[in-house]
């Protein structure tokens, strides 16, 4: 079976940079093994696969190790592709079936495209010592969210300078941890390492800021917040707070059109 692919770099304006997803648009879903194998052969921090129901589309994400709940980069760049070469005259794309609920999209000016996302649900959590001999650097807070770990540093400095030891990051029951600081020409930035997720660290995690934005947002006291997810390739985003769901505004490039065959 031939099965066509594209490869996006999300919340990227070059590519290069920002984070590569894969897509795969299908007429019917393909057995969860094939899709969890077809994720492992492309070793990308995550694979979309997409199928039309009536007007609207279902989605679902998979790592090279699991699948996922959410994933936000794989999202934009699936709505990247049905903009651009299936429904190129629609404005808005809703994602009906996933394992987080409900997701927009909505194709902008000037080539952004907006998530619509519901917010996490934090809570504050207890020192977790071992956590932070992973990280290298004891936090001022630690929140935990549906499946992740959220850090509260002091500053930006600290955020780049977290040079994890994975072997003890990987002990910690959580789909990624997310380290974050206010920013210095951003309002805040981030990093996000999940490798119990078969990810050591993730370029740019859009799921991350449904627990990022709330957070800063009653940090500083605005809805709308300029971030910046500092990885080797980089990122910007532009979050809105709306109270029970976000807004994640990118863009996103076309690196690949090809083919696989499974």
């Amino acid at each position: 079976m031939k099965l066509k692919m594209y490869q996006i770099d999300a919340f990227a304006e070059r590519v290069f940079s920002g984070n590569p997803a894969a897509i795969c648009v299908l007429d019917s879903w393909l057995e969860d093994a094939v899709m969890q194998q077809i994720a492992a052969e492309n070793n990308l921090a995550e694979t979309a696969f997409v199928v039309k129901n009536n007007n609207q589309y279902d989605i679902r994400w998979f790592t090279p190790e699991i699948e996922v709940d959410l994933c936000g980069h794989a999202t934009l760049a699936t709505a990247f592709v049905l903009f651009n070469y299936y429904i190129p005259n629609e404005k808005n794309i809703k994602f009906f079936s996933s394992r987080s609920g409900s997701l927009w999209v909505e194709k902008e000016d000037e080539g952004y495209l907006t998530l619509n996302f519901p917010v996490d649900d934090l809570a504050l959590c207890n020192p977790m010592p071992k956590l932070y001999d992973a990280l290298g650097v004891t936090p001022e807070h630690i929140f935990k969210g549906k499946t992740d770990y959220l850090l509260v540093y002091k500053n930006q400095d600290e955020i780049i300078q977290i040079s994890p030891n994975f072997f003890l990051l990987n002990q910690v029951e959580a789909r990624g941890i997310i380290v974050t600081a206010k920013g210095e020409d951003v309002d805040f930035v981030s990093r996000f390492f999940a490798p119990q997720a078969g990810i050591n660290e993730d370029p740019v995690t859009g799921s991350a800021h449904t627990s990022l934005t709330p957070y800063w947002s009653k940090i500083l006291g605005k809805d709308r917040l300029t971030a910046k997810q500092l990885s080797k390739r980089g990122g910007e985003l532009i979050c809105e707070n709306l109270g029970e769901r976000i807004k994640i505004k990118g863009k996103a490039v076309s690196y690949l059109i090809g083919e696989i065959e499974v």
